[in-house]
């Protein structure tokens, strides 16, 4: 607040600033206060810096051991908020598209709408470093004990308990389909097909993407394009 010269005949003494610098409290009573047009950036939970983006990236990573989908869905979603339920399908689906692990194109995408480059490198070096220093002393002792029948039906154990972490996250995951454009049915279909293709066929995973993935992705942009000239005429 810029104050005019304080003269006694410009200035009534009970709108003075007071000596410690503060607004007087008759000018505060008179005067409405300023609005803060500044957002508050409390609205959706977000990292708090980038060392707590690095630590929970290697938490996160740390905890998926084969069954990733599920340990990233209650994190991300129900535990720390940092995206809803509609919003980590679409990045899912986004990152499973793209080349490369699925959870590190997320950590990406996500470091990167948080804090930019910086935020990617770090969310990247956190779902990489600690993981890859593990893999390394696991693979060493492993090498020495992968010929006995224990260690093999851990690792077939293992391969079910994911399998069915997958299986829950996917049923958790459903009402978000709810409201996507495709519909319901088509969703369906393209479900069925995709484990059709990929479990029965044993289609190559690209040619299913390309394929079942670009007729969806044709048909979700006419649906859009409905959608927005119906807005328009309405």
């Amino acid at each position: 607040m810029t104050w005019p010269p304080a003269t006694s005949a410009f200035v009534p003494c009970c709108v003075r600033p007071a000596p410690d610098g503060t607004d007087n409290p008759a000018m505060s009573a008179s005067t409405p206060p300023q609005t803060d047009l500044t957002p508050s950036g409390g609205s959706s939970p977000r990292p708090e810096s980038l060392a707590a983006l690095f630590w929970s990236f290697t938490g996160l990573a740390l905890q998926g051991f084969g069954g990733v989908l599920a340990i990233v869905q209650r994190e991300l979603v129900e535990r720390r908020r940092w995206l809803t339920a509609e919003q980590f399908v679409e990045d899912w689906a986004v990152a499973q598209v793209l080349p490369g692990p699925n959870v590190v194109n997320l950590s990406l995408m996500l470091g990167d709408r948080f804090f930019g480059l910086r935020g990617a490198l770090v969310a990247m070096a956190g779902i990489l470093t600690f993981p890859l220093l593990l893999v390394l002393l696991l693979a060493t002792l492993y090498a020495s004990v992968q010929a006995l029948p224990l260690a093999q039906g851990a690792l077939r154990g293992m391969g079910a308990v994911a399998a069915g972490l997958i299986t829950a996250s996917g049923l958790k995951l459903w009402p978000a389909l709810k409201q996507n454009v495709l519909g319901t049915l088509v969703i369906i279909g393209s479900i069925a097909i995709t484990i059709v293709a990929i479990a029965w066929l044993r289609l190559p995973l690209a040619w299913v993407l390309l394929g079942l993935g670009g007729l969806t992705c044709a048909w979700a942009y006419r649906r859009l394009g409905r959608v927005t000239a119906d807005r328009g005429a309405a």
